[in-house]
């Protein structure tokens, strides 16, 4: 006993002593480096990790051999020649113990980054791509998700956790659907691997993405980054925020009236005849309670026959504003916290019953308006019967509040995403990046071109892979069409994305028709993830045969009441979409003021003019939010790109 008590304080003493050297005893590699990985295919890549303090590493690979040895931190790396796509490959690595990577294969990797449309999955998308995600197995296309880590201190060397998925119709559901569609069509064109690294975060501002030399030249992201770093002052914003919104839900629960009641209002005993009712769907501001925030409690009877009982059924509730708990016939059925998802519900079986049902909707606002957004399916599916739910619901004031405490979200504060999730892929080779973001910069749009412009090439700087291909997804259209011409900032946002193209080696892709008025969160990420692939085509693949762009305005001329346009990607022609009158074109004199103008097609030019204008001198094309009805295209199907003669 004696002399085991003297073993365990002898390693304790070399712990302390030695602590680098115990902890890196054994070979340990990144989680990037693991089973079932795509390496880039044509190029040199780095197998690195972690060892003892002066260990000798071996690698073989195939029937090639490398030998090295670790620095003084334990640290190693071996760069393996280029390579032709193609595996699978083992990669056996020897220290003092020995690690074998399984299943490697070469061929192009994509870094996909960038907020929730990136990241958007498609496990949210089951109803509109069933056929697709049935039939997509395919070894050959993989993803790293990336785990959710931010950092403010320094950039991170490897992740907490992470590992290579090959696409089938489970794993699918946890791809981000605009890399799905990207690296399927990639790879059916060249027949090589696609491996994508998946690094998004929903509602992340730019700055969260960038390091801190690229945010030098904005000094004021700095210094709040700089805030962050301190851990206590995480945890104190952390505690006062959880603490407010605990009895922000406290104070709500315990004053709602339909809680209170007995029954409570969700029970189908409960008697609401005297309920007034509204129309679904609708902001209910505009139905007699006004601008409260707070709960409303909704209320519908539907009858099902009995030929339609015994199965389970799907309940589709559009979006609510903000934080929904639906109950069918008193069961609960299933809740949603925010706002953004669609409402897409499992009824269980043995929920609805012969004749009449009750549907019972508690819904929360945070702060704004709450309710129902239109033009979104409001339906109830019971085997072949659909029951329509938009119509007028009985309706109820459970509760008012004033809104939700603001909260922080410190994960999207700079500096942050760029050193937990970008940072430690810098090491691993890629192909190119692959960018959808902008939605939380666009009341900052004078700044974007720039930010954007500072981290491709800080990120092309810190991957030391020279000016690798990043494609940038322009925002497509979004928010209420406006009957007259007007200032956008999601308009000049575009713009600003636009005018990055100045960057070496970029492509845009234009999605200004494949947005959804009601919806910051777009269903067709099939059309996003093709225009990104056709941009990676022509950009990295150097296809010279295909047309990734639309039309892009090149240059303008006046000539007496009218303005010539000229555009370079015309493809095949200019073309008016549906051969409809061309739209959404607007022109402005010396004053400024823009009007609506008159567009027509000459070759590969436009020519723009109204008559309420007789000296023009500027031209917008779909400069709104939402320009519904722009319809300038190529005769390849790919829209024009937003953009401002005066910008």
């Amino acid at each position: 006993m004696k002399r085991l008590i003297k073993i365990c304080l002898g390693l304790i003493l070399l712990t302390l002593v030695f602590p680098d050297q115990l902890v890196f005893a054994q070979v340990r590699l990144p989680r990037l480096v693991s089973d079932g990985m795509i390496l880039q295919r044509d190029s040199p890549v780095k197998i690195w990790g972690w060892a003892g303090s002066g260990e000798k590493i071996r690698l073989k690979f195939d029937n090639l051999d490398f030998n090295t040895s670790t620095l003084t931190d334990g640290k190693w790396q071996i760069t393996l020649p280029a390579q032709k796509a193609g595996g699978p490959h083992t990669i056996e690595i020897t220290a003092s113990n020995q690690v074998n990577v399984k299943d490697v294969l070469f061929g192009d990797v994509w870094l996909c980054s960038g907020q929730s449309n990136m990241e958007y999955p498609m496990n949210r998308l089951i109803d509109k791509y069933s056929s697709v995600i049935a039939n997509c197995e395919n070894s050959a296309i993989r993803q790293f998700k990336v785990p959710l880590k931010y950092d403010f201190n320094s950039p991170q060397e490897d992740y907490s956790s992470g590992k290579w998925v090959e696409v089938n119709p489970k794993t699918i559901l946890e791809f981000s659907a605009v890399a799905y569609f990207f690296a399927r069509d990639l790879n059916q064109k060249y027949n090589v691997p696609i491996g994508i690294i998946n690094a998004t975060v929903g509602g992340s501002p730019a700055e969260a993405w960038m390091s801190s030399d690229a945010l030098k030249e904005f000094p004021q992201y700095l210094v709040e980054a700089e805030k962050f770093k301190d851990q206590s002052y995480i945890d104190q914003i952390q505690a006062k925020e959880r603490k407010a919104s605990s009895d922000w839900y406290t104070r709500l629960n315990q004053t709602d009236k339909g809680l209170q009641s007995k029954p409570n209002w969700k029970d189908p005993s409960f008697d609401a005849s005297s309920w007034p009712t509204m129309p679904v769907p609708a902001f209910w501001a505009d139905y007699g309670l006004g601008e409260v925030n707070g709960v409303v409690w909704f209320r519908k009877e539907i009858e099902i026959p009995a030929s339609r009982i015994g199965k389970a059924a799907r309940l589709f509730m559009g979006r609510m504003v903000d934080a929904d708990s639906v109950f069918i016939n008193g069961k609960f059925i299933c809740t949603t916290a925010y706002q953004y998802p669609q409402r897409k519900y499992l009824v269980p079986e043995g929920v609805l019953q012969t004749g009449i049902n009750t549907v019972v909707i508690r819904l929360i606002s945070n702060s704004g308006r709450g309710g129902f957004i239109r033009d979104k399916p409001y339906k109830l599916f019971a085997g072949i019967d659909t029951i329509n739910l938009a119509g007028n619901w009985q309706y109820q004031l459970g509760c008012t509040m004033n809104p939700t405490p603001g909260q922080t979200f410190i994960q999207w504060k700079p500096t942050g995403l760029y050193n937990g999730m970008i940072a430690p892929a810098n090491n691993y080779a890629i192909k190119g990046a692959a960018w959808y973001q902008g939605e939380s910069n666009t009341e900052r749009f004078q700044e974007y071109q720039e930010m954007l412009t500072n981290l491709i090439t800080d990120w092309r700087l810190k991957h030391a892979q020279g000016n690798f291909p990043f494609l940038i997804a322009q925002l497509p259209n979004f928010m209420e069409a406006k009957d007259q011409p007007s200032e956008s900032s999601w308009a000049s946002m575009r713009n600003a994305q636009l005018k990055t193209l100045s960057v070496e080696n970029t492509a845009i892709t234009v999605n200004i028709d494949l947005g959804e008025w009601n919806d910051i969160h777009p269903v067709n990420k099939e059309a996003v993830g093709k225009r990104l692939a056709l941009s990676a085509e022509e950009l990295a693949y150097k296809d010279k045969e295909v047309v990734a762009s639309g039309p892009r305005f090149r240059s303008m001329r006046i000539k007496g009441k009218k303005i010539e346009l000229t555009f370079s990607d015309c493809g095949s022609g200019l073309v008016s979409k549906n051969g409809k009158e061309l739209k959404r074109f607007e022109i402005s004199g010396a004053n400024g003021k823009f009007v609506w103008a008159k567009a027509k097609i000459e070759g590969k030019k436009v020519i723009v003019w109204s008559n309420a204008i007789g000296y023009p001198l500027n031209v917008r094309y779909a400069w709104a939010d939402n320009p519904e009805g722009a319809n300038l295209y190529n005769a390849e199907g790919l829209p024009a790109s937003p953009f401002a003669t005066d910008k």
